[in-house]
């Protein structure tokens, strides 16, 4: 249903007024709340990978590009029952509070998370993931969905996120990932780190990225059998940009890896650090 925005203040207009992401989160006309799916690429993800919309928001200009994928998610290309609003991009942004990139936003709902071992267990192709990426306490959302576009890239099956991480599906990640969110399976990893047992139990080398002088290269790490079987099954943890990750963590891994560092440099930023080790252990 098209719906052309006349009046600011339409009580239909809820979802894109007055709420934080936080909020989206808890919105209570949903069983998991909402997320904002910013651009027509990352609706278009979205929408790829079933996640279903509330209700879409647009300027006029980028109605004919978004037309396709409300038709794939609703069976029509003015919606059907679901709202359509259509305003002017001044309007819009009144309306959100932010310039909406290429002039198209969408209420999602979002979809319930897995448990971390039934994820893994079918991530790749339905069969056992094999690539893994656990970030721990990340609290930068950029970060977060740069990791994530590395990874879709670089074919990794699966991310896990502790309590403490960065959501995913805040609108700043989705948009960073370019969509790549909702193409890789992920879910969060409750009681972290004691539950890392539950994955060494699942036949996962865990593999703790620390600065630490006895730390095994990464280079090396990626030769040892664990890494090189056919059937290997490797998770890469990366830590939270200040301080990294938990000393509990690194003793209760597998391994501690660390990237070996020239020019009187310490370390990389975590986005890079994570392309890096993600390139090093890539399956052929």
């Amino acid at each position: 249903m098209l719906i052309p925005i006349n009046d600011l203040d339409d009580p239909r207009l809820l979802d894109y007024t007055h709420l934080t992401d936080v909020a989206l989160r808890r919105k209570l006309e949903t069983d998991h709340g909402l997320y904002m799916a910013e651009s027509t690429k990352v609706i278009m993800r979205a929408i790829q990978a079933g996640h279903t919309p509330r209700s879409f928001l647009t300027d006029a200009r980028w109605l004919a590009d978004l037309q396709p994928w409300i038709e794939q998610a609703t069976g029509s290309a003015d919606g059907g029952d679901l709202p359509v609003f259509i305003g002017e991009e001044e309007k819009l942004q009144q309306i959100t509070g932010f310039h909406l990139h290429r002039g198209a936003l969408a209420a999602m709902n979002r979809p319930a998370l897995a448990d971390p071992v039934d994820l893994v267990r079918t991530a790749r192709a339905g069969g056992p993931a094999r690539r893994i990426v656990i970030l721990e306490g990340l609290v930068d959302h950029t970060n977060v969905g740069a990791i994530f576009r590395s990874a879709a890239a670089l074919g990794v099956d699966a991310v896990l996120v502790s309590d403490d991480c960065g959501d995913p599906l805040y609108r700043r990640s989705v948009r960073v990932s370019m969509g790549t969110v909702f193409q890789i399976p992920w879910t969060r990893i409750h009681e972290w780190p004691r539950s890392i047992e539950r994955l060494h139990q699942a036949g996962i080398t865990t593999a703790a990225l620390a600065l630490r002088d006895d730390a095994m290269a990464l280079n090396e790490f990626a030769r040892l059998k664990e890494c090189t079987g056919e059937d290997s099954r490797v998770a890469l943890i990366m830590g939270t940009e200040g301080d990294g990750l938990k000393q509990r963590t690194i003793s209760a891994a597998s391994y501690a890896v660390t990237i070996p560092m020239a020019g009187h440099v310490d370390s990389l930023n975590v986005a890079a650090a994570s392309a890096v080790a993600c390139w090093e252990l890539r399956l052929p």
